[in-house]
């Protein structure tokens, strides 16, 4: 059931942001797309509040509880860059504005690009790691709740990875080839 939320909850969060932009650029209703954007947020609050009410219950935390602090960890820290990213598309491609600038492929400027989604992953991760250890906490039962730990250490490890790939983009700067 609550892996069923989660995935509804990713799908409600791209209704709402395809919902916001088609108004403010399709239908020229400014104010109302910010307000559909706006509401974004409220999905994230959704998904904690049943995900812990799941866990109260008695739910014995898996995989998918653990996902739940993922999807709001992420969500916060790339939210409104992916939003952001959306709105240029959106932009050029029904309100004629410039078309957007393509990520830097080469150099420095491709380096500094992977150290700061780096630095937006290492947020993520505390963000969910911080809502990981209130669900243990919540719970208060060591035995029911070592899914959510298991998750926090996987998902360090995949920041780890992650760290040494954005950061070798520092120490061995892609080099634009001539073809």
């Amino acid at each position: 059931m609550i892996g069923f939320f989660i995935v509804a909850c990713e799908v409600l969060f791209w209704i709402f942001v395809l919902s916001g932009l088609s108004a403010r650029y399709l239908l020229g209703w400014r104010r109302t797309g910010g307000i559909l954007l706006l509401c974004t947020p409220i999905i994230d609050l959704l998904l904690i509040t049943v995900t812990i009410m799941d866990l109260r219950g008695g739910t014995e935390a898996g995989f998918v509880h653990g996902l739940a602090a993922v999807y709001i960890g992420v969500t916060i820290a790339f939210g409104h860059r992916m939003i952001q990213w959306a709105d240029v598309r959106f932009a050029h491609r029904f309100a004629g504005d410039e078309k957007p600038v393509p990520a830097p492929k080469y150099g420095a400027a491709r380096a500094k690009r992977e150290r700061q989604g780096w630095y937006r992953h290492a947020l993520a991760w505390v963000i969910g790691v911080m809502l990981l250890g209130t669900m243990i906490l919540i719970v208060g039962e060591p035995d029911r709740t070592e899914q959510l730990m298991a998750m926090a250490l996987r998902w360090g490890l995949i920041l780890g990875i992650d760290f040494i790939y954005s950061f070798s983009y520092t120490l061995w700067p892609k080099k634009q080839t001539d073809s």
